[in-house]
């Protein structure tokens, strides 16, 4: 199922157009949201320049009819489509996303479609150019467009064999309000809820700095507090959260100088997890100027830090250096090796469309180009037809380059169709435990390089060692 949102992006006061599409197009493309771009498509348009190909066509909408709204005008459409956890893939809701703007905007309009895999549930965030392709008219969003969005994406939905909200209530919201649930709390909401659950226990500003790190938090000690939560994706400055959770306030209640009646939590806990971070290399941060309080705090995370590694090698029930690297090689070969499966399928699919699409201009355009050359190529004949003569040409080139010719047939339609359906069930297969094993892989890393400091193992000592004993028996066998 899928949730759908449509924003009119505004230039806003004090700022220039080029700024207000830049925010916006590089929030979409971020790269550790898209696996390093990899979930970013575009329409009659180029992903890298898209805010500058943007700004150009608004350019020409204004020489052209002369007209600018200024301050007021709408300079692109902000569409975002979420979909159920767990029920959809990468390559599939970018692909829905990427097909929904198509049929909203008829083909009308430029657009960049990026699907976000940095939550627990996929999304995919569409930028649509308010102004048309050939720079003369801009985008309607007329009354009730929300409600046709919505229908548009729940047919794509039912297509790709995904589910749909019944009766969906609308929101701004998440999931949850859509259903007619309670939204869960936020990452600030959370992190208040933390500070208010562990300051009881503190008897100094050092202990609640370090309850926090126990808790799994990262702590920031600059000009203000930022601390992140275990799953959060960012830093949040405890002055954001309100007068009760500046530093100040925070010394003050542990003091009994301040009371606050902590919020009642009617929503989920803080999820505390046993996953190790990377351990700070204290030498080379005080090499780079840090003082004797963060070597303090450092040293503490470290400890903290080297027993969440051996609780979660414990659960794994790993009881070696050996049996982790075994452990860590063997779920990264199996990451890797399912990745490349997965990129030869999609390449493989990407293959088959263009195919399908180029066979099919052909058998269209077909009867008209036979026309075309029993007339001797008469131009007046080309000017009529020029669209479907180009189009057969150019899926006869393609045909060509591709080697399909004389001693190769095209395939069948209904054979490709066959394949595509096999490639795309292996692909979703492929995909299931993905974000699992994702996760699974980054921990493991994480906790050779924090055993291997433990233990004073350099990162190529263990090959090294391996390549000695080799070297050894093979002395041995002379």
């Amino acid at each position: 199922m899928a949730t759908t949102t449509i924003i009119p992006l505004h230039i806003g006061k004090g700022r220039m157009v080029a700024k207000a599409l830049g925010l916006t197009t590089d929030y979409v493309k971020n790269p550790d949201k898209t696996d390093d771009g990899e979930w970013v498509t575009s329409y009659e348009c180029d992903p890298l320049i898209v805010d500058e190909e943007f700004l150009f066509s608004k350019r020409q909408y204004t020489s052209i009819t002369g007209r600018d709204q200024g301050e007021r005008d709408v300079i692109g459409y902000h569409l975002r489509i979420s979909f159920k956890p767990g029920e959809t893939d990468a390559a599939t809701a970018n692909r829905i996303g990427y097909d929904l703007a198509l049929k909203l905007t008829h083909g009308n309009h430029a657009f960049v479609c990026c699907t976000h895999v940095d939550k627990h549930h996929i999304h995919s965030h569409i930028v649509i150019n308010s102004t048309s392709l050939d720079c003369t008219r801009k985008f309607r969003n007329f009354k009730g467009s929300a409600f046709v969005v919505r229908r548009i994406a729940d047919y794509l939905c039912v297509e790709n064999g995904l589910s749909i909200i019944e009766n969906p209530k609308p929101s701004r919201g998440s999931y949850a309000n859509w259903q007619g649930g309670v939204e869960p709390p936020s990452n600030r909401e959370k992190l208040e809820q933390l500070i208010d659950s562990v300051l009881p226990a503190c008897k100094d500003f050092d202990g609640f700095i370090a309850a926090m790190i126990a808790a799994g938090c990262e702590i920031k000690r600059g000009k203000h507090l930022s601390i992140k939560i275990p799953g959060a994706e960012r830093f949040a400055r405890c002055k954001s959260l309100g007068a009760d959770y500046i530093e100040e306030a925070i010394l003050e209640r542990i003091l009994g100088k301040r009371i606050v009646t902590p919020k009642p939590i009617i929503r989920e806990p803080v999820i505390i997890e046993n996953k190790p971070n990377l351990l700070i290399d204290i030498e080379a941060k005080m090499q780079e100027g840090k003082g004797a309080g963060y070597e303090r705090w450092a040293r503490l995370f470290n400890l903290k830090e080297m027993s969440r590694t051996l609780i979660f090698l414990k659960d794994l029930g790993i009881g070696s250096y050996d049996e982790l690297v075994e452990k860590t090689d063997a779920v990264c070969d199996e990451y890797n090796g399912r990745l490349d499966k997965i990129k030869a399928a999609e390449n493989r699919m990407k293959e088959i469309a263009e195919l399908q699409k180029h066979i099919g201009t052909y058998g269209k355009t077909r009867e008209i180009y036979q026309q075309y050359r029993a007339s001797g190529k008469d131009a007046g004949f080309y000017e009529t037809h020029r669209a479907d003569i180009t189009l057969h040409e150019a899926a006869k080139k393609y045909f060509d380059d591709h080697g399909y010719g004389k001693n190769k047939n095209l395939p069948s339609m209904q054979s490709l169709k066959q394949e595509y359906a096999t490639l795309a069930a292996e692909r979703k297969k492929l995909y299931a435990g993905w974000n699992e094993l994702k996760e699974n892989k980054k921990s493991l890393l994480t906790a050779k390089s924090n055993a291997g400091h433990i233990l004073g193992i350099t990162p190529d000592e263990p090959k090294q060692n391996a390549i000695r004993e080799r070297q050894r028996h093979y002395s041995h066998d002379r």
